[in-house]
């Protein structure tokens, strides 16, 4: 069986510009990295140079101090007037020469004199025995150390001088230099360095994470030293993870994780310090490797633009000769596409003024639904307050037999002069006045027929008068409305009359559902919650029947038989739905009753 030519002359062009793309890459990055490891030679060289000249400016400062008379003195008779002069004079070589502290300490390692003297972590009194520099500065030689300050806590480098064998007492001068300014100018330059002693303990680093860090695990001898002396206090000195045994060598890749992220560094290490310090400068690779693979990349383009090229020129001679042979083909089958355009668009023409037609015959049917949904509001309302009339009749019939009342009281009390009791009836007239106008002020507003406008409404006041309007229902049903507490300023973006409406027919569907119970109690409750407020009325009914809960909001669907018109439920969806909100039902657990809830947009009280 043949291979088939038409996959195996891409496969070949791909596998040729992959090959062309690896080439590249390695090459480019191998190029790279090599200058990468040359700059940051010279980098680390720079870096080495500046910290052998900090240490070596202050190398002869011991031997220096050691030779003043003042501090042979306070050696040797360590009264008050000598130690206050002693370190008076080792404040003053401290500031002059910019070292962090200088100190005076006796044959025992007791310090006797420092310039911090008169600071809360003073070196004097301190013993410094433990420390190596002090052994050294005893047999004679120039003590050097790092460590973590045993008394301040704070890292540092310290040189120790004895005093010098004409002296007539014996001591040890030592001072002590920060290297936090070498290390900040470190990790202002931009580059990863780390500095580590002769154990391979990191105690300087730009990366503060690296610090105290170990470059190999430490043996059992090295961890005795290092704590006897207590060089790095209290630290860990747990090793890095790079996946070696041992600390690479200069020029090799390493793993570490650096900013959160494991990355590739290339090692540059210098030896410094006279105490077998070594300094590594590590060059993440991340910006060669991008740099080889965009090389990589442009050398897989360029062998696919050359074998595009040359598969092009060839294609183009294979085209000639079919585009010659498909001119005439194309010519027919343009005319042939002329006729069909020409078709086509007679009909679209067509259909687009049957589809224009069409619009037009559902704008009018949505005005005719938008009149539909507004009647049937209307219509709501009326039912309600038809079913409200009889018990508005009795609060305003109270109202006027009162009046009747009053007025003829007022007559005869008028005849008899007794003028304070006829000021107190028509006072009492006025207020059954008042009454009666609030009631009918009421039922006008709630039979209105008015555009609704979404504004912030009062909670309270919906609810208030919603109450009002139910009262002969309530005792009619023998039944009462509890209402738990909330804010008084709770408000809500809707229309006040349409959101009276809503708390109308539901309160008034809990009132006739706890007609005939044990326990007759509607209950309100109101909450905020996210930018939402939620409005529960909850009843001690019967709960919903399993055959009318997917009907409950159909016009005129109703379970109360001979009552109603099967609206309110309808009627309160299409209101809380139009207001942005939702109308959602459900049974109380336990067999509790009914519970209707109402949720709309928060507004802010102070806008109401």
């Amino acid at each position: 069986m043949k291979p088939d030519r038409s996959l195996l002359i891409p496969g070949l062009a791909v596998l040729v510009c992959v090959c062309a793309g690896a080439l590249a890459y390695r090459g480019s990055l191998g190029s790279q990295l090599a200058g990468q490891q040359r700059a940051a030679a010279q980098r680390l060289d720079f870096a080495a140079q500046s910290l052998e000249s900090l240490l070596h400016r202050n190398e002869a400062l011991p031997a220096l101090l050691a030779l003043d008379d003042g501090t042979a003195r306070a050696l040797r008779h360590p009264g008050a007037a000598n130690l206050q002069a002693a370190n008076a004079f080792l404040g003053r070589a401290a500031g002059l020469a910019d070292v962090e502290a200088a100190y005076l300490m006796d044959t025992r390692g007791l310090t006797i004199a420092a310039s911090n003297w008169n600071r809360p972590s003073s070196f004097v009194g301190q013993n410094y025995r433990f420390r190596p520099y002090f052994e050294a500065a005893m047999q004679g030689l120039t003590g050097r150390f790092y460590g973590v300050g045993a008394t301040t806590g704070k890292p540092g480098y310290f040189i120790a001088a004895p005093l010098p064998a004409e002296a007539p007492a014996r001591g040890v001068v030592a001072v002590k230099i920060s290297l936090d300014p070498f290390e900040a100018a470190l990790a202002a330059g931009g580059d990863t360095v780390l500095l580590a002693d002769r154990d391979g303990v990191v105690f300087l680093s730009t990366e503060a994470e690296w610090r105290y860090r170990t470059l190999a695990p430490l043996g059992g001898d090295a961890l005795v030293r290092l704590q006897g002396a207590q060089q790095y206090g209290s630290h860990a000195l747990r090793p890095l993870d790079h996946g070696l045994g041992a600390w690479p060598v200069g020029g090799t890749a390493v793993r570490l994780r650096h900013a959160g992220q494991e990355r590739d560094f290339t090692v540059a290490a210098r030896g410094v310090g006279p105490l077998g310090w070594q300094m590594l400068l590590l060059a993440d690779q991340t910006p060669a490797r991008q740099e080889a693979l965009v090389a990589g990349l442009a050398g897989a383009l360029c062998a696919a633009l050359l074998l595009g090229l040359a598969l092009y020129l060839r294609l183009d001679r294979q085209g000639q000769a079919d585009r010659r042979a498909s001119a005439e083909r194309l010519q027919a089958a343009r005319d042939t596409l002329e006729t069909q355009i020409a078709q086509r668009t007679a009909d679209l023409t067509a259909a687009n003024a049957a589809l224009q037609d069409r619009v037009r015959d559902l704008q009018h049917a949505e005005q005719i639904l938008r009149g539909t949904r507004d009647a049937a509001v209307q219509a709501g309302k009326l039912a309600v307050l038809g079913q409200m009339s009889a018990g508005m009749g009795h609060e305003l019939n109270q109202p006027l037999a009162a009046l009747q009342t009053l007025s003829d009281n007022a007559i005869a009390l008028d005849r008899q002069g007794r003028r304070e009791d006829v000021a107190e009836n028509l006072r009492l007239i006025g207020e059954l006045a008042a009454r009666m106008g609030r009631i009918v002020r009421q039922l006008k507003s709630f039979a209105r027929k008015e555009t609704p406008v979404p504004r912030p409404c009062s909670v309270r006041d919906a609810l208030d008068h919603a109450l009002m309007l139910l009262a002969q229902r309530c005792t009619a049903v023998q039944a009462r409305i509890d209402v738990d507490g909330f804010p008084a300023d709770l408000c809500v973006q809707a229309d006040a009359t349409r959101l009276e409406q809503v708390l109308v027919n539901l309160l008034r569907n809990g009132l006739d559902a706890v007609q005939g119970q044990p326990v007759r109690v509607v209950r309100f409750a109101a909450a905020a919650v996210d930018g939402r407020v939620h409005l529960r009325v909850a009843d001690t009914g019967g709960g919903l029947a399993p055959e009318a809960r997917d009907r409950l909001f159909e016009p005129f669907f109703t379970t109360k038989a001979g009552e109603g018109l099967g609206l309110g439920l309808a009627v309160s969806r299409i209101i809380v739905e139009g207001l942005g909100g939702t109308l959602a039902a459900g049974d109380l657990p336990q067999g509790g009753g009914a519970e209707f809830t109402v949720t709309l947009p928060l507004a802010r009280a102070d806008a109401a």
